[in-house]
This record gives structure tokens, C-alpha cells and sequence, in this order.
């Protein structure tokens, strides 16, 4: 990442755009900024912003379909930007895979520690090395990338997933997510513990992030995803993903 990081700001209500611009400037951010959701994807891929500042109300194309077609293409952290009463649509934004979300009114302070903890938390995924699991998972292969628990299985190197066989897509997130509660299949996750481990220690926002990605993975990897066998809530703690039988 550059010395100066580029932000790409997408927000149509001109108030915010020029406040932004001065106080990301202030805080050591280049600005580049659409102001509708076609603009945002016709200027995605020259820009090449270390950071997208999305907001969800945009003309033209909104601001979740951004957020869907720029994930599709890249992994570049996305923050949401919505209003405080359009939770289903916060909700539905970290589903297609933005990093975070912010509700207006925001301090620019807040959003500048936001931004922060997202860009450290993605430098430290592209040069993150493969950990070792930690509990009954049992690991396949050559190498530690593999695990498989039941007819679930999930390669890190390629970033595979199968599950009876069929492979399924997983953002990134949902990835990171099922690899660690794999890796360590057996044992009680706390929800702080996953979060730290997924999101970064310096996660500030709130745990409903977690609890939408559970549910989109067990949407996935469930054969009955109201009655979850697999990733299983272990009350007042967090999770746990059960081991079979078989392979206890």
C-alpha cells in the first residue's frame, strides 16, 4: 500500500464529499470521489483505491449493487456508509462482503480510526502465513492447508471449499471464518475470540457482523440451516463447529 493511502469516496450529498475531502486530507488520505454508483464502477479499475467509502443510498446504480460487482472483482476493503434507521440494509451490505459499515451522522474521527483498523486488517491477510490448527479438524494433503471435518472440506491454498462434494463460493470473510471454526472443530469459539481472530483485535465495530456471517455459512454448509448440526451456537459464549462421531 502507498504511503498515502487512496480512498475512494462514493456519496452523492455534497455536504459529506467536501467535509471528507478536508478531513481525510488532514489525516493522510488521497481522495478520489463518485458521486453516483456508475461512476464508481466505470472509475474502479484505473483508480485502483487502497479503500472504498461506499454509501448506500447513490443514483444511478445503489450503492449494494457496488458493493456486489466490486466484490465479485476485488478484494479491496469496502465501508458502508448507511443511515441509521436502514439496518436490513447494513445487514444485507456485509452479506455481499463489505468489510464494515458506518451510519450518518459520523464523527470523521470515527470514521478515520474505522478506516485505519480495516486497511491494517487487510495488510496483514496478504501477508498472512498459514497458522496451525488447532484442535481435532483432521488435516488432509501435503500441507496444513487442507482440513476436513465430516463431508465438509476446505482447502486455504486454493481456496476451496466442498461440501458433499459440490464446491461452494465463499467472500473472503466467510472463508476466514469457516477455516478457523474448522481448524479448531471441537472446541467452544467465544464471539470475541472470532472476531479478534477474523476481523483484527482493533475491530471496532459490533458484533453483528459475526452473527450475519454465521448465518450466510450455515446457509451454505448446513443441510438444514433453521437447525444448524454443524456450526452450533453455544449460549452466552459463542460457537462451536461439531466434530462427527466418526472422526472423534
Amino acid at each position: 500500500m502507498t504511503e498515502r493511502p487512496t480512498v475512494f469516496v462514493v456519496e452523492d450529498e455534497e455536504a459529506y464529499v467536501e467535509a471528507l475531502k478536508v478531513g481525510l486530507d488532514k489525516e493522510g488520505f488521497r481522495v478520489e470521489v463518485a458521486r453516483d454508483g456508475a461512476e464508481a464502477l466505470d472509475r474502479f479499475d484505473d483508480l485502483q483505491p487502497d479503500l472504498v467509502l461506499l454509501d448506500l443510498m447513490l443514483p444511478r446504480v445503489s450503492g449494494l449493487d457496488v458493493c456486489r460487482e466490486l466484490r465479485s472483482r476485488s478484494r479491496v476493503p469496502i465501508i458502508m456508509v448507511t443511515a441509521k434507521s436502514a439496518e436490513i440494509d447494513t445487514v444485507v451490505g456485509l452479506e455481499m462482503g463489505a468489510d464494515d459499515y458506518i451510519a450518518k451522522p459520523y464523527r470523521v474521527r470515527e470514521l478515520v480510526a474505522r478506516m485505519r483498523a480495516v486497511l491494517r486488517r487487510s495488510e496483514a491477510r496478504s501477508s498472512e502465513t498459514e497458522p496451525p490448527a488447532e484442535a481435532s479438524g483432521h488435516l488432509g494433503g501435503e500441507d496444513d492447508s487442507a482440513v476436513v471435518v465430516g463431508d465438509v472440506s476446505l482447502d486455504h491454498h486454493r481456496h476451496e471449499v466442498f461440501v458433499r462434494g459440490a464446491e461452494i463460493q465463499l467472500p473472503l470473510k466467510e472463508f476466514d471464518l469457516l477455516r478457523y471454526l474448522m481448524a479448531n472443530a471441537g472446541r467452544v469459539l467465544t464471539r470475541d475470540a472470532l472476531i479478534d481472530r477474523v476481523w483484527g483485535q482493533d475491530y471496532v465495530g459490533d458484533t453483528k457482523t459475526l452473527d450475519v456471517h454465521i448465518k450466510r455459512l450455515r446457509n451454505k454448509v448446513e443441510p438444514d440451516p433453521s437447525s444448524p448440526t454443524r456450526i452450533v451456537t453455544i449460549r452466552g459464549l459463542g460457537y462451536k463447529y461439531e466434530v462427527p462421531e466418526r472422526q472423534r
